[in-house]
C-alpha cells in the first residue's frame, strides 16, 4: 500500500462559512460534485449535507422522519453519543483513525425515526477545495427499527490535480427490520490520498446494501468496510465498480461477518485497470448456521497496469455455505467475435463489452446522475481501448 504522510497536509485553518443555497456554488464546483453523484441544482432529496474542506457549510433536512446534524453538533447535543460514537471503529486502529479522533472537522449524524420510510435519498457531499488540505470526517448513521433510508454520499476534489487528504470514519447501525442503502461515488484526482474506515452492525431482519463507484483517477485509496450481521435473518450486499487509470493506486474491498443464523451476504465487484494498480479484496466469514455468502470479483486489464484479486472465505462452524468466483484477464476474444458476427466492428464490440462490464444500473441512479456516470464510462471507453 502506498504510504501517506499526514505531515504533507494542513489539518487546520481551512474553514468556510455557511452556504445557505448550494446552487450558488460556481459551475465548475457543481460539475465536479455532480460527477460524485450529488446534483445540487436539482436538490430534491429528503436532506442535504455538505462539508467543504474543514467546515460543514450546509445541513438541512426536509423529512420529519429523519434527523440530520453536523457530527460535532450531535456530539454536544447528545453528550458524546455514548451509544454510537467510536463503538464500532477503534479510534486507535491506525494513524488515520487517531487523526480523526483527535480533531474531527465534521461529518454527519443521520438517524431515522422508528418505522419511517424516507422516500427520497439523503444527499451528502464531502468536498475538498483547498490544495494541501487535510479533511477529517466522522459519520454516524442510525437506522431505527423498521425504517428505511437511502444515503447518497459524493466525495470529490475541486480539481483533478488538487493535492488533498480525506480521512473518513463511518459507523452504521441498522436496527431490527431496518434497511439502509448507502451509495458512495468518488470523484477524486491524481493528487488525492483517501483513507476511509467504516464498520457497521445489522440486527435481526435488517438489510444493508452498499454501492460504490470510482471511475476517475485517485492518487492512493485504501478502504475495507466491514459489516457484522449480528441478527437472525439479516442481509448485506456490496456492489462495486472501480476503474484505475495510470498513476492510480487502489486497495479496496469489503468484509462481511455472519454471526447469526439465517444470514445472507453477497459481495460483487467489477474492476478495470487501464494502467494503474487495483487490489480487489473480499472476505466473508460464517460463524453461525444456516448462513450463505457469495463473493464475486471480476477484473479486466486494458492497456497495462496491475490487478490483484484476494478472495477469502472463513468458515468456523459446520454447515455454512460460502462460495467465491474470481477472474482477472482481458476481454474474451469469443465475446468480441460474437458481436462482430452481428454487424459490429472490433472497436464497437469492445466498447459494448466494456460498457456492459461497468454497468451501474443496479445501483438505482437516475436522471442527471445517471447521465453523468454514463459520460464517465464513455470517456473510459474512449481512452482505455
Amino acid at each position: 500500500m502506498k504510504d501517506v504522510k499526514l505531515s504533507d497536509y494542513t489539518f487546520s485553518g481551512v474553514e468556510h462559512g455557511e452556504i445557505a443555497d448550494l446552487r450558488t456554488l460556481d459551475k465548475s464546483d457543481k460539475n465536479r460534485i455532480l460527477y460524485a453523484g450529488v446534483d445540487l441544482d436539482q436538490g430534491d432529496g429528503s436532506a442535504l449535507f455538505m462539508q467543504m474542506d474543514q467546515s460543514t457549510v450546509h445541513c438541512e433536512t426536509r423529512d420529519p422522519g429523519l434527523e440530520l446534524l453536523d457530527i460535532n453538533v450531535a456530539m454536544k447535543r447528545y453528550d458524546g453519543l455514548p451509544e454510537f460514537a467510536w463503538k464500532l471503529v477503534d479510534r486507535d486502529k491506525d494513524e488515520f483513525t487517531r487523526a480523526v479522533a483527535d480533531k474531527t472537522h465534521g461529518g454527519y449524524f443521520i438517524r431515522t425515526k422508528p418505522g419511517a420510510v424516507i422516500k427520497k435519498p439523503v444527499q451528502s457531499c464531502l468536498f475538498l477545495k483547498a490544495d494541501k488540505a487535510g479533511q477529517n470526517v466522522h459519520n454516524i448513521v442510525v437506522v431505527e427499527e423498521g425504517s428505511e433510508v437511502h444515503i447518497m454520499t459524493g466525495c470529490s476534489t475541486a480539481h483533478g490535480e488538487t493535492h488533498a487528504a480525506h480521512l473518513g470514519i463511518t459507523e452504521y447501525y441498522v436496527k431490527k427490520g431496518g434497511k439502509l442503502t448507502f451509495t458512495m461515488i468518488h470523484n477524486w484526482g491524481e493528487g488525492a490520498s483517501v483513507r476511509p474506515r467504516s464498520v457497521g452492525v445489522v440486527e435481526e431482519g435488517g438489510v444493508f446494501q452498499n454501492n460504490y463507484v470510482l471511475l476517475s483517477p485517485v492518487g492512493t485509496l485504501q478502504m475495507y468496510p466491514t459489516i457484522n450481521l449480528n441478527g437472525r435473518g439479516s442481509i448485506a450486499r456490496f456492489n462495486s465498480v472501480i476503474v484505475t487509470p495510470p498513476g492510480s493506486y487502489v486497495d479496496c474491498g469489503n468484509r462481511v461477518i455472519m454471526n447469526a443464523p439465517e444470514t445472507r451476504c453477497e459481495i460483487i465487484s467489477r474492476t478495470i485497470t487501464t494502467g494503474g494498480v487495483n487490489i480487489a479484496r473480499g472476505h466473508i466469514a460464517g460463524n453461525a448456521v444456516p448462513c450463505r455468502g457469495h463473493l464475486e470479483c471480476k477484473g479486466l486489464i486494458l492497456g497495462g497496469g496491475q490487478m490483484l484479486a484476494v478472495p477469502e472465505l472463513d468458515a468456523t462452524v459446520e454447515g455454512v455455505d460460502l462460495s467465491h468466483e474470481a477472474a482477472v484477464g482481458k476481454i474474451a476474444q469469443e465475446e468480441i467475435e460474437y458481436l462482430m458476427a452481428r454487424g459490429m466492428d472490433e472497436a464497437e464490440a469492445t466498447s459494448t463489452i466494456v460498457r456492459g462490464f461497468l454497468n451501474v444500473d443496479i445501483m438505482g441512479l437516475e436522471g442527471p446522475l445517471a447521465r453523468a456516470i454514463q459520460e464517465q464510462v464513455a470517456q473510459i471507453d474512449k481512452n482505455g481501448i
